[in-house]
């Protein structure tokens, strides 16, 4: 009988420690708490209601922050829910969700947190506090991530276009916007000087005021020459703001980050590819033109290529627009970069304007 509630003691322990340890962020209650948090190390603590906007919006920023700290035993990154744990939430003082709270190692005192809520900040507050540096994974966001610290490096890049959404966590507006928003993110990701930037103006209130934003989500627009910024008054869908950055940009994206069927083109030589491909006694007079307008060009490697099909087709004849057609096919249907996809779209569109000039297409 021993042996047997000694080994549902062990499994007891064995769940209870499990249930400790699950995830980045460890979860606490009241039988628990003051185990973990008995002053061996520096804790934040996070007291949050599942019901709470505010803290489904910080969710995210809190595991990560969890996640920046395997190499060390001298900070914790703890949560409460505080809602089911109503006991443990008012011997702290806890009125209001999230609220979050730290405790010094060497204490079991709790000191209320009044920092930022970006993890750039929840790290930088920990750090000071203790010397421990996070190791925040580098992950490639689609949609820049812009604070205080990071806010005038991207908007006065003399080389970029920037689009901004100053928005707020708890606004209905931008929530419903988020995932139209992402998807345009996705569409510019390849485009480094074509910038995707939304910032928390909750959070970093001195933004918001400095772009005079008074609602959310507010989007302002800060092009190449105009870092002051202009008022974003265009529609909000996914269309609207792709048609949006691709004239400002001068870039020719469409949904989903692949290029559209003008990529590459140059309409003059659009023009030298049908007349090519439409009337063979004129193939060396139309040749020689384009050749000789390539370096007056801004895409000078694109106005080359055109010639460069020119000069294949007179040596093996029409069959090669089909063939090289045929070719790019195969090779956007394989494992290529994303420079490749864009390199490979653009030929493609180039050549169907040679079998678009070729009468009846009889001869392809």
């Amino acid at each position: 009988m021993s042996a047997r509630v000694g080994f549902c003691s062990l499994v007891f322990v064995l769940f209870s420690f499990l249930s400790l340890s699950e995830g980045a962020v460890l979860d606490l209650n009241p039988d628990n708490f003051d185990e973990v948090v008995n002053g061996d190390a520096f804790v934040l603590a996070e007291f949050f209601a599942p019901w709470c906007g505010h803290c489904k919006s910080l969710a995210p920023t809190y595991e990560q922050l969890g996640e920046s700290y395997p190499h060390t035993k001298d900070v914790k990154i703890v949560k409460v829910d505080a809602d089911a744990h109503k006991d443990l939430a008012s011997r702290f003082g806890v009125s209001g969700y999230p609220t979050i709270k730290y405790f010094e190692k060497g204490s079991t005192t709790a000191s209320e947190y009044n920092g930022g809520r970006d993890l750039k900040d929840f790290a930088s507050f920990i750090e000071g506090k203790t010397g421990v540096k996070a190791r925040i994974p580098v992950v490639k966001e689609d949609v820049i991530t812009l604070d205080t610290s990071n806010f005038d490096k991207v908007i006065k890049d003399a080389n970029k276009d920037v689009i901004v959404e100053f928005y707020a966590p708890w606004c209905g507006h931008c929530k419903n916007l988020a995932p139209v928003y992402e998807k345009v993110g996705k569409t510019f990701k390849n485009e480094p000087n074509c910038v995707i930037a939304k910032v928390d103006a909750d959070s970093h209130r001195e933004l918001g005021e400095k772009y005079g934003v008074s609602g959310f989500p507010t989007i302002k627009f800060f092009s190449k020459t105009n870092k002051d910024g202009e008022e974003y008054s265009g529609g909000r869908s996914e269309e609207d703001f792709i048609q949006f950055m691709n004239e400002k940009c001068g870039t020719k994206r469409k949904s989903g980050g692949g290029l559209n069927s003008e990529a590459g083109r140059i309409e003059a030589f659009d023009e030298f590819a049908k007349s090519f491909m439409g009337d063979k006694d004129k193939r060396d007079a139309v040749y020689e033109e384009a050749k000789g307008l390539v370096d007056s060009q801004e895409d000078k490697k694109m106005a080359k290529y055109y010639v460069k099909v020119m000069e294949k087709v007179k040596q093996v004849g029409d069959s090669f627009i089909t063939t090289e057609t045929s070719r790019m096919e195969r090779l956007l249907g394989g494992q290529i970069s994303a420079s490749k996809v864009d390199e490979f779209t653009k030929r493609s569109n180039v050549l169907a304007q040679f079998s678009a000039g070729s009468p009846g297409k009889t001869e392809l």
